[in-house]
């Protein structure tokens, strides 16, 4: 399978989860792929995995002036971009009177701020007609308790998908999102919970899917991937649920 041969696709948060997956796969399709991160152990253990066809740039999606290096690294190398996949971000979740500014903010500046400059920052490389990728969340869409500012957040980048997609058109630049369900992926082990409440957690979650099962990274790569390819290539400013039938059914 060879639908993305010699496109350059770069991926922010891809040393693992759907990011590092969507990379792998991308570069079965004959893709080359650039990830992004802030750990630069866990880039280098990711492209020592990904192969030749793999490169990074250490680049944190919090920090304002990581977006503007990356777009200036990345003109100076003259690279020119298929398509952008803005997978980095985090989920936080708290009641409502437990949360402080700082808990607001950190997930606001990597989940929506940081996006939404990385875009702005890489749109001199990005070809005309080549595909951008949000990573968004059903969690926009339903009302799960404890999860007002990460749910605030992507409802925020799905919003972007629609606004960015008309101001963006003109270059033939499409903006798309999908928005994953309950994926097993390890950023359930970063929300700070002890492993019996995320057993209870997970156990609970699991009981609202009604294929019964969380979804894995792989599942999410393949529709990131259709959409970073001309397959695609009439759909504009829409997003893609992808949960297991948890937010419709």
């Amino acid at each position: 399978m060879s639908t993305l041969k010699e496109k350059t696709i770069l991926i922010t948060g891809g040393t693992s989860g759907i990011g590092f997956e969507t990379a792998k796969q991308a570069i079965d399709q004959g893709a080359k792929v650039i990830i992004t991160g802030r750990n630069e152990q866990k880039l280098v253990d990711a492209i020592s995995e990904l192969g030749p066809n793999a490169q990074f740039k250490l680049a944190d999606a919090s920090i304002f002036g990581d977006s503007l290096e990356l777009g200036n690294y990345l003109e100076d190398e003259n690279v020119k971009l298929d398509a952008l996949f803005l997978n980095a971000g985090i989920a936080k979740f708290a009641p409502i009177h437990d949360i402080d500014e700082q808990f607001f903010d950190k997930q606001f500046d990597i989940n929506v701020k940081g996006l939404f400059f990385t875009i702005k920052y890489l749109l001199p490389v990005l070809k005309e007609g080549s595909s951008v990728i949000i990573n968004a969340s059903i969690n926009a869409h339903i009302g799960m308790p404890n999860s007002s500012v990460y749910a605030a957040s992507k409802a925020a980048v799905l919003s972007l998908a629609r606004t960015l997609s008309s101001e963006l058109v003109e270059r033939g630049i499409r903006v798309n999102a999908i928005s994953p369900g309950p994926i097993q992926t390890p950023i359930y082990g970063k929300l700070g919970l002890e492993e019996q409440q995320l057993n209870a957690m997970a156990s609970h979650i699991q009981e609202q899917i009604p294929l019964n099962r969380f979804g894995n990274p792989s599942e999410i790569a393949k529709a990131a991937l259709f959409l970073a390819s001309n397959d695609s290539s009439f759909m504009l400013g829409s997003e893609i649920i992808i949960d297991g039938g948890m937010s419709t059914l």
